[in-house]
């Protein structure tokens, strides 16, 4: 094994093992909640969608990376190539449509009494598991033509024809059909990058006018801590700004890979990296912005030990 793909196939091993330990963790918190709290947050179900297809991602696409960067490239069949990534592309859709509907409710949720936003309030709750739900069989629809396209490398008798993937391979087309699909995968995201623009300086002005607002409780010595509103809005605008980044690096390395027939190992590679890196990285962001999340089990050992000590009482 070459020194090049050792070390490509720990950085895949990295990312994956720390992505499932992150979302495993984030889901026993929502499964504990679930158990102990009689009401949930409406964002938890909101949460629990993108953790899910976090999981699409990190076991379709970082697995098999990973285990194609140490030397096992021929361990898919046909049919498990193509439902790899079929279901990579739909977890990847639903983590931006999670996003979405994430964004806009919080900003529904943060807007002044006043506003034209109101009335949604007490609605928005409603159309949060029609919404999601939306995403899923949008998503499946759009992208259940791309398996067409998808063989295992096992199938491929002539090479020539083919796109090498590493572990699988893709039918090479004419490019106004590639471009006419890829167009088409594009419209959803499009859309979806459209409403989490709008909603990020949505809220950015909502808190920067609130900042002014209490600036003079401030003043009068009133505690600094920011509200559970603030403080959820900003773990929303990191969550988005953090997947706008990952978003925007992979389609920079998409676009050759789509371009090119034969391509470079290393930017193979590197689209890999950067597809995983959110379901990676975004539950230590949730963690890190919730304290309710990131502190699950001491509120586990309080409730362990208080019995005990009502007992020695």
């Amino acid at each position: 094994m070459a020194n090049r793909d050792l070390a490509i196939g720990v950085i895949f091993l990295t990312q994956t093992v720390v992505g499932i330990l992150g979302n495993v963790s984030l889901l026993c918190h929502y499964i504990i909640l679930y158990f102990t709290q009689s009401r949930l947050r409406c964002t938890d179900l909101i949460l629990k969608h993108l953790i899910v297809a976090n999981f699409l991602a990190l076991f379709c696409k970082g697995v098999p990376q990973t285990m194609a960067a140490f030397g096992w490239k021929n361990f898919l069949s046909d049919f498990g190539c193509k439902l790899c990534f079929f279901l990579h592309r739909v977890g990847r859709g639903v983590s931006i449509g999670s996003i979405c509907v994430l964004s806009v409710f919080q900003v529904i949720t943060i807007s002044h009494r006043n506003s034209r936003w109101a009335e949604l309030k007490v609605k928005a709750p409603n159309y949060i598991v029609p919404s999601i739900s939306l995403f899923w069989i949008l998503q499946v629809l759009v992208n259940v033509i791309f398996p067409i396209f998808v063989t295992g490398k096992l199938s491929n008798k002539n090479m020539t024809n083919h796109k090498d993937f590493l572990y699988c391979s893709s039918v090479v087309h004419d490019k106004t059909s590639d471009s006419l699909y890829a167009a088409l995968l594009s419209v959803p995201d499009v859309f979806c990058l459209g409403l989490m623009l709008w909603a990020s300086s949505t809220m950015v002005f909502v808190l920067y006018r609130h900042k002014q607002r209490v600036q003079h409780l401030r003043r009068a010595n009133i505690s600094r801590r920011s509200s559970p509103e603030s403080r959820a809005t900003k773990t929303i605008l990191l969550l988005m700004s953090t997947f706008a980044f990952f978003y925007a690096v992979a389609c920079i390395f998409q676009v050759p890979l789509s371009v090119l027939n034969n391509p470079d190992w290393l930017l193979v590679n590197l689209t890999a990296i950067m597809a995983v890196c959110f379901p990676t990285v975004s539950p230590f962001l949730l963690m890190h912005g919730d304290s309710s999340v990131s502190r699950p089990c001491f509120a586990w050992i309080r409730n362990i030990k208080s019995p005990n000590l009502m007992r020695n009482r």
